[in-house]
């Protein structure tokens, strides 16, 4: 069984940098045919996907967060990183890390999402 533990700061400053890990248990991150993405949702608000990364550090954003979103792995202790830069209030939202098997059109397994405010 798969599961995905989201973790980082639940309070940020404006114009400061978030960092959040997911770390996977069950599978590894190096495994082919899988992309491994942040989601988040901002309060009333639907899912909104940010980003993944796939085996051989492939990455791919949404054009809407792409400059400011930064997704990286740390193989060794099979987790993956995302760094949103100069965050305002509006990236108050629960970020999910999630997996996604390759020509799938969902997500087949999820964290449980950590709630992350943006505020001074």
């Amino acid at each position: 069984q798969v599961q995905l533990q989201e973790s980082g700061p639940g309070l940020v400053k404006p114009s400061q940098t978030l960092s959040l890990t997911c770390t996977v248990s069950g599978g590894s991150i190096t495994t082919n045919s899988y992309y491994w993405s942040w989601i988040r949702q901002p309060p009333g608000k639907g899912l909104e996907w940010m980003g993944a990364i796939a085996n051989g550090d492939r990455t791919y954003y949404s054009p809407s967060q792409r400059g400011r979103t930064s997704i990286s792995r740390d193989t060794s202790k099979n987790q993956f990183t995302l760094q949103l830069s100069s965050v305002t209030p509006e990236d108050t939202a629960v970020y999910y890390c999630a997996r996604q098997r390759a020509l799938a059109h969902y997500f087949d397994y999820w964290g449980h999402g950590t709630r992350v405010a943006v505020s001074s």
